[in-house]
């Protein structure tokens, strides 16, 4: 599997709250790059290919940072770590990548999509989702951004829980195996599952 996006970034010099002011008047964010060695590098990055890449890779997709220093550039395989947004206003205010080895595993933590009508809510039951985010660890290219759990089959009284997920070969669940993702449960017994949480 080959990295298939670049964000492009320039080192930067000045830090703290002044020059990062100025640096968010240009549309620029500032930024930090820890390298998978444990160095630290100052970076700006532009407004909207920070969004557009944020948008598309999230917190679990490796993608290429390219960054400019005195006219020298360099790649390096990164996933974004932390994102810190204005507080009232939709937009950044500073971003944290971090480097990966793509050959070391790492632990991500991934979204778990549902989809389909459930064959027991036909019946009566009413779906209920326990878990909406699962661990897991893998070499980086290798985890994937989400995983997609088809729920048509359910019936009515079961569930389906982590060690049912189908993973990418080289990749395993750090959840708890027996943990329940989804069940369709009876009406009576999502009306007292309400009734005991009022």
């Amino acid at each position: 599997m080959n990295i298939e996006k670049t964000l492009s970034v320039q080192k930067r010099e000045g830090c703290g709250k002044g020059p990062s002011g100025r640096l968010r008047a240009e549309k620029l964010i500032p930024g930090v790059f820890y390298t998978a060695s444990g160095e630290n590098i100052s970076v700006q990055a532009p407004v909207l290919p920070l969004e557009k890449i944020y948008g598309e890779m999230g917190h679990t997709t490796v993608f290429n940072l390219e960054i400019e220093d005195n006219g020298q550039k360099t790649l390096h395989p990164v996933l974004i770590w932390q994102v810190q947004f204005h507080p009232y206003k939709k937009a950044f205010t500073h971003i944290d990548f971090y480097g990966v080895d793509l050959e070391k595993e790492v632990k991500l933590v991934v979204p778990v999509e549902f989809t389909g009508i459930a064959r027991g809510t036909k019946l009566g039951g009413k779906l209920e989702t326990y878990r909406e985010k699962v661990a897991l660890k893998g070499k980086p290219l290798s985890v994937p951004s989400k995983i997609v759990v088809d729920v048509t089959t359910l019936d009515l009284g079961k569930n389906i829980t982590v060690k049912d997920l189908e993973l990418p070969a080289g990749v395993s669940c750090v959840t708890e195996g027996n943990a329940v993702l989804v069940s369709v449960i009876s009406r009576e017994a999502a009306e007292a599952e309400e009734n005991a949480a009022i």
